[in-house]
C-alpha cells in the first residue's frame, strides 16, 4: 500500500524516498515537492539540501522573517540583510549540537537598532524551539498526524516582536 499523505497539506511535511540514489527523498508540503539528499561523498546525488541544511535553513528563514516583521512594525528601513546558519555536530564538552548563525547587514545601521535586531533574532520561534528542546513522538499506522495550525508560525513571530 502506498504511503498515505496528510489529510491537509498544511498540517505537516511527508517524506518518501524517490528510488533515485541511496538517499534522495521527496518532501511534500503545501502541495509542493522539494528534494532532500546527501552529498556525493557519502553516497548521495547532492540533488537537494541535507536534513541538517534544511534544519539550518529553518532557523535562517525564521530569523530573517522575524527581523523583517519587527522592523516593519517599528517603521524602520533596513538595509538588505541575509542570515547564514551552519550546523556542527555535538561538542564533546556539552554533548549538544551547535548552530552558528551569522547576520550580514549590507549597509549602515546604528548600534541601538543592531542590538535590538539581535535580541529579536534570538526570539524567533525556531530559535526558541531549538533552544528549549522538544519531544518527538512516533507511531506507525494509518492515522494521520496533526501539526501546527497554518497561521501559528506567524502568531509566534508576532509574539516575538511584541
Amino acid at each position: 500500500m502506498p504511503p498515505q499523505p496528510f489529510v491537509n497539506d498544511s498540517e505537516g511535511v511527508s517524506a518518501e524516498l524517490t528510488g533515485k540514489g541511496r538517499f534522495q527523498t521527496a518532501l511534500r508540503l503545501h502541495g509542493q515537492t522539494i528534494l532532500a539528499d546527501e552529498p556525493v561523498e557519502v553516497g548521495g546525488l547532492a540533488s537537494g539540501p541535507t536534513p541538517y541544511e534544511l534544519l539550518s535553513g529553518s532557523l535562517a528563514a525564521c530569523t530573517a522573517m522575524t527581523m523583517r516583521l519587527y522592523a516593519e512594525r517599528k517603521g524602520w528601513e533596513l538595509p538588505p540583510f541575509s542570515v547564514e546558519v551552519v550546523h556542527s555536530p555535538p561538542l564533546a564538552a556539552s554533548g549538544r549540537d551547535r548552530f552558528m548563525r551569522r547576520i550580514h547587514i549590507g549597509g549602515p545601521i546604528d548600534d541601538e537598532r543592531k542590538t535590538r535586531l539581535l535580541e529579536i533574532a534570538n526570539r524567533c520561534p525556531v530559535h526558541r524551539t531549538l533552544e528549549r528542546g522538544f519531544d518527538i513522538s512516533t507511531d506507525v499506522g494509518d492515522r494521520p498526524a496533526s501539526g501546527e495550525p497554518p497561521r501559528q508560525h506567524m502568531i509566534d513571530m508576532e509574539a516575538a516582536c511584541a
